[in-house]
């Protein structure tokens, strides 16, 4: 009897949920007692958005929720997959932690990171993708192909540990991007990748009753911001490695995948690139931290935490349909174009956002 509801995807759907949302919930109190006990708090500098000491690494109630779950969810892991994740996930939680500790070099953690990747590239379902003829090319030499796909992960890492920098938008911006993909992979019967969105949304639902807390506020930390970035990397990758014989499920154009990929990952992408382009820009040491995000020129014009958090939420989300949509309708060539465009948009828009701020607002 047990068993057969283990097996059954709507129990189980339900269970993964409330599991992952109560232990997060319950674990972070505990991490905040011993976060206080020892005096680990996050404290602000010149690129803080808060003017307190925050208790920090509520990622580490993430990690251990995902192994519990994959351990319930083993029935679905048709792949056997699950090994490889725990490995990966593990690599990537230790060199968040470290970094929340005592801040770990750019050296140390992209090697953790790619070290990683590598361990889901591993697996048994992360063949080399195939392009379906995306700008013309249908597929790529296979050394060329994994370095891609090391570089584009390792972006997708980056991008949200950077963009996790005021209160709730790494959990709101993970919440929409893990219900986008748990949606593919529902309607591609992938039922072990989506009960593993579904975990994490619990999770993060869990995690932002405290983030958006006067009295019990707690930081993700690097702990989890590179946790949760794995993740979507993670996904991104099964996405991408789909049996073609899946796509038939999905209405946009084959050719349009990394298109997709992008819609869904679309704020957190712009804003790595636009960072980056200034850096250059400036000359900037590639690594120097500035207020030069998105979210902290939001958070200087004068919007709150919650104000700016659901702003670029609510752009992404719609962003993402808009992508989808048009690549239903129209080849790679044309959604390149789009997608240059709307990058072209996004970067002159925050642009004269940030050149009307008063000057005491321009910190770098």
């Amino acid at each position: 009897m047990l068993k057969e509801l283990m097996s059954n995807l709507t129990v189980i759907s339900i269970l993964t949920v409330v599991n992952s949302f109560l232990l997060v919930y319950f674990m972070i109190t505990r991490i905040r007692w011993v976060i206080q006990s020892l005096e680990l708090h996050d404290m602000p500098n010149a690129r803080s958005s808060h003017g307190t000491s925050i208790p920090t690494m509520a990622g580490v109630a993430f990690f251990i929720t995902l192994i519990m779950t994959l351990f319930f969810i083993q029935n679905f892991d048709t792949e056997h997959v699950g090994l490889n994740i725990i490995a990966a996930a593990t690599l990537v939680s230790l060199v968040g932690l470290k970094d929340d500790l005592v801040v770990s070099t750019p050296t140390v953690k992209l090697t953790m990171e790619t070290l990683a990747i590598l361990f889901l590239l591993f697996g048994s379902g992360m063949q080399v993708p195939s392009l379906y003829g995306f700008l013309g090319i249908d597929t790529l030499p296979v050394v060329v192909a994994y370095i891609a796909i090391i570089l584009m992960l390792l972006s997708i890492i980056n991008a949200f540990n950077l963009i996790d920098g005021i209160d709730g938008l790494a959990s709101v911006m993970a919440i929409i991007i893990f219900s986008i993909y748990a949606l593919i992979f529902f309607a591609t019967d992938m039922h072990f990748y989506f009960l593993i969105c579904l975990s994490l949304i619990g999770m993060l639902f869990a995690y932002l009753i405290y983030n958006f807390s006067g009295t019990k506020k707690i930081f993700m930390g690097d702990t989890g911001s590179l946790f949760i970035g794995f993740c979507i990397g993670l996904f991104t990758l099964k996405f991408l490695t789909m049996d073609p014989n899946l796509l038939s499920h999905l209405s946009f154009k084959p050719e349009n995948k990394l298109i997709v990929m992008a819609g869904v990952l679309c704020i957190p992408i712009f804003d790595l690139f636009r960072v980056i382009g200034v850096r250059l820009y400036n000359r900037k040491n590639l690594w120097h931290p500035d207020r030069n995000h998105v979210h902290h020129i939001l958070i200087d014009t004068g919007l709150s935490h919650y104000k700016a958090t659901m702003l670029l939420g609510l752009s992404n989300g719609i962003l993402v349909i808009v992508i989808i949509w048009l690549s239903t309708l129209f080849n790679s060539y044309i959604m390149t174009l789009v997608l240059v465009v709307l990058f072209i948009l996004f970067t002159g828009l925050f642009y004269i956002i940030k050149k009307h701020l008063p000057q005491e607002k321009l910190k770098e």
